[in-house]
């Protein structure tokens, strides 16, 4: 008997009572084999789970209600099936208990292995006819008939010598009481499950032969040599303990395949690399082990140079090659190293059509006009969590695709040899000395390039979603929301490719107590010095509308990073674009990056695109038609009725009716309305073009390979002003009309420190928002300084997120939300509910960063898409929308 999981058989017969070490990977079918009254269920109960098991009689009973029902077998039998397929499909370890000594039973069972890549095992327990025969009748609820187990036994004789050419990768076989009572079930892990190993990694693409550029690639990546007496590297160990992993295909083609073979076999063997095998190792193992192979595409180079070597180091390599795993799943299942690529559920599985897909890849089944097969572009449908590294297929340059790589970049047809360093998903290249081995076909890349191949899949939005979020744990999406989201995303929202982000939510502060307050700071602060945060900033709240800006440095920046051609984009909080003049948005866009190039952000940041987050004023920019009919509706029509009613309340007083509080309302009521209109009409102001546009960004979200959104926000308002500053000074930009380009466009937002257990630094702060809003201003936001807080629960240890803003809002801004003679409702208004809204801001200020990591970290469209289609989800919360 061996462990392996490539095939074994246990078949003997022995009668000691020695522990039996049965080997079972842990991710197998494992079927018992054996007569009525064996003992399998017992068996079943003492190694495995109760939840591995599928019962035949237990799914008899769940569809007859009586488990000896025989007349209920098939459909039983259904319901197994099911199960076990659906155990099998999650990678679970699933035992089937039932006879199975018919090969018609077990076929099936074969069957259900083989469509999951999963290895069946069988455990067959083989004891005497008599023994058995006198278990059932000692069972009151199984009376069998007499030929039953008889025949069954025989069943199960003619079968033993036939389960391996049934499927069954290994066969164990119990004999007798004393050996089934000593077995003990030994659980393996796959030869691909290497999830305990971590990392760092170098992984290195197709070799194919080029040993001076490999020794040039390991040298640059850090490693050491040691060599032989003859001065040839036999291995190669990076000081600070990396290990190197090759995808593959080190044969063939190259001028010296016996160099890298020996250098490769030698890391290996001194555990400072691992090694998957190529298309090209599984056919010149097969040729040097006499197989009939058809010699082309670089073979007879290999065997013509390994003719050359020791008979002992040509078996060495043939044992190097047999022993080569298709793929390795490392770093806990967040990386797959392979040849040709792996789609999802083959990851960890274990068969030939998995070693098939892992060695060769997939084809389309037409040939191109070279007569090469034209490769199925599996990557640009991956969607797993995993990132998958490969090679096989040559491309010009490597590059993300989908959280893939291809790192075959044609050393050997004269391109180059990379490597890519992991988890710091850096590139590491080595141009060819030369070209060894004209290509058939030019070296262009027939698998994806640097962008997505598909942007966007409809399953990538629809039904009730779940996105894991790196700051709030799981954040659910509820599948009506998602409808929603998927109306405004597909009818009305810019390119998918460029929205990277969309603002949360923000709650107000909690609900003052003070008379004549429904918004105060000194709730504000309460709450923040509660939650532990000392260190407060304050900033002004523009009277405008949140946007948020993608701005290229120059006119290929999108291209290269985003895959979309111009001067960037300017979106609202629901996707869409904020100005439908394209030619206004371009003057604004460049307005701010002619800004952000005399400031030095681009060079300071490294990037050639800035994303920010921003008030673009006037209100009426955006929202004119919400002003026309909502607000100044109601100031209209309480200017005309009004005056009439007070005028006829006078004439009635005039007569000698006590009106006097009547009247006293009514003028209140005019006030109030008064006071409406003034308060919406400073919102307000007429626009041409860019004159009279005002934008004042508060924070720096996003650079290349950076989420900036992070950082305190004195960093943030530091660069910001810093880009009004340069706006102020710039005067006249190239693509604006010279007086419009003149009038400054950025505006500063001012702001106040506070430290929340100084009282005379929060009465400050007030001061200033009580001078602020008196002024007509709409408020403050109070923000921690540091953006991202968690509250500390006890010991030191982290808990929730804090809020990372609160709004609190002026008494006369409160008017145009709440109506203009809220201010007589207060006690009723106090009694809001703020709890959904803290949540709903909570988890869209997780969903954004979310989706700011993700585009840091170069991950692919549908995954940094999955929390911005989220965050536009939540917006369908049904939640009091003045809050």
């Amino acid at each position: 008997m061996t462990d392996d999981t490539t095939g074994a058989t246990d078949t003997a017969d022995t009668t000691d009572t020695a522990p039996r070490r049965l080997p079972v990977t842990d991710v197998s079918l494992v079927v018992l084999i054996g007569t009525s009254g064996a003992g399998k269920s017992t068996f079943a109960r003492r190694h495995f789970l109760p939840t591995q098991v599928v019962s035949s009689d237990f799914c008899r009973g769940l569809v007859a209600d009586d488990e000896n029902d025989q007349s209920a077998s098939a459909e039983a039998f259904d319901v197994l099936y099911y199960i076990v397929g659906k155990r099998l499909a999650a990678g679970r370890l699933t035992v089937v208990d039932a006879t199975n000594v018919q090969p018609e039973a077990r076929r099936r069972l074969v069957e259900l292995a083989r469509e999951h890549d999963v290895l069946p095992i069988a455990i067959v327990l083989d004891l005497p006819p008599g023994v058995c025969a006198e278990r059932n009748r000692s069972r009151p609820d199984r009376q069998l008939p007499a030929h039953v187990v008889p025949r069954q036994h025989r069943e199960l004789r003619r079968s033993l010598r036939g389960l391996e050419r049934e499927g069954f990768r290994k066969v164990h076989v119990l004999r007798g009481e004393a050996e089934v009572a000593a077995a003990e079930i030994v659980l393996e892990k796959r030869y691909n499950d290497l999830r305990h190993l971590t990392g760092p990694f170098d992984i290195v693409g197709d070799i194919h032969g080029c040993r001076a550029e490999l020794e040039t690639l390991l040298t640059r990546l850090g490693y050491t040599f040691t060599r032989d007496a003859e001065g040839r590297p036999v291995d190669a160990a990076h000081p600070e303990g990396r290990t190197a992993v090759f995808v593959g295909d080190l044969v063939d083609r190259g001028p010296d395949t016996p160099g890298v073979l020996r250098l490769v076999m030698g890391m290996v063997a001194a555990g400072h690399a691992l090694c998957v095998p190529g298309n090209h190792e599984n056919k010149l193992g097969r040729a040097m082990a006499g197989k009939k192979v058809t010699v082309a595409y670089g073979l007879q180079e290999s065997l013509d140079q390994l003719a050359g070597e020791s008979e002992e180091f040509r078996a060495e390599v043939r044992a190097f090659m047999r022993g080569l795993v298709s793929h390795y799943l490392l770093d806990g299942g967040a990386l797959v190293v392979c040849h040709a690529g792996l789609p999802e559920k083959y990851h960890g599985r274990t068969s030939g059509r998995v070693r098939s897909h892992a060695l060769y890849g997939d084809t389309t089944g037409e040939t191109d006009e070279y007569g090469l097969p034209v490769r199925y572009p599996w990557a640009e449908e991956y969607r797993g969590r995993a990132l998958v590294v490969y090679g096989h297929t040559p491309v010009p340059t490597a590059s993300f695709v989908n959280n893939t790589i291809c790192l075959d970049t044609g050393c050997v047809f004269g391109g180059s040899l990379t490597a890519l360093r992991y988890p710091e998903r850096e590139l590491v290249v080595v141009e060819a000395e030369r070209e060894w081995y004209a290509p058939v076909r030019p070296l262009i890349t027939d698998a994806p390039g640097a962008r997505e191949g598909r942007p966007l899949d409809l399953a990538d939005v629809t039904g009730r979603r779940i996105v894991e979020t790196g700051l709030h744990g799981r954040v659910a999406v509820r599948e009506e929301n998602a409808a929603a989201a998927l109306e405004v995303m597909s009818r009305f929202a810019l390119d998918p490719r460029l929205l990277s982000y969309l603002p949360p939510t923000m709650a107000p502060s909690a609900t003052s107590r003070r008379d004549g307050y429904l918004e105060h700071p000194e709730e504000a602060f309460l709450g923040y010095r509660a939650d532990g945060v000392r260190h407060l900033v304050c900033e002004e709240k523009h009277m405008g509308s949140r946007a948020v800006l993608l701005v290229a440095r120059d006119d290929t920046a999108l291209e290269r990073r985003f895959g979309v051609a111009g001067p960037g984009a300017i979106w609202t909080r629901t996707g869409r674009a904020f100005l439908t003049d394209e030619e206004l948005t371009g003057a604004v866009l460049d307005k701010v990056r002619a800004a952000a190039e005399r400031a030095g952000l681009f060079e300071e940041l490294a990037s050639d695109w800035l994303l920010l987050d921003a008030e673009l004023m006037p209100w009426s920019l955006k929202a004119v038609e919400l002003l026309r009919r909502q607000y100044a509706s109601v100031g209209a029509a309480a200017g005309a009725a009004l005056p009439e009613v007070l005028s006829a309340l006078e004439r009635a007083a005039g007569r000698g009716l006590d009106l006097a509080d009547l009247t006293a309302r009514q003028r209140q009521r005019a006030a109030d309305a008064r006071a409406f209109t003034e308060a919406y009409r400073r919102y307000c102001w007429p626009t041409e073009g860019l004159a009279g546009i005002r934008l004042a960004p508060f924070q720096l979200l996003a650079a290349e390979g950076a989420n900036l959104a992070v950082r305190p926000h004195d960093e943030h308002l530091a660069w910001i002003d810093r880009l009004v500053d340069a706006d102020t000074a710039g005067g006249d930009t190239a693509g604006a009309d010279t007086a419009e380009g003149k009038e400054p466009l950025l505006h500063r937002t001012r702001r106040i420190l506070v430290d929340t257990e100084d009282e005379a630094s929060t009465a400050a702060a007030t001061a200033w928002w009580e001078e602020l809003t008196g002024a007509g201003g709409e408020g403050m936001v109070v923000k921690p300084l540091a953006s991202l807080v968690r509250t500390v629960r006890g010991e030191g240890r982290s808990g929730g997120l804090v809020q990372p803003g609160v709004k609190v809002r002026g008494r006369e801004y409160l008017r145009i939300i709440y109506g203009p003679d809220y201010t007589e409702h207060l006690d009723r208004l106090r009694l809001r509910t703020l709890g959904h809204k803290r949540s709903l801001a909570l988890r869209e200020y997780a969903l954004g960063l979310e989706a700011l990591d993700r585009l840091a970290a170069g991950e692919p469209l549908w995954r940094v898409h999955e929390p911005v289609f989220a965050v536009l989800a939540l917006e369908s919360e049904p939640v009091d929308p003045r809050l």
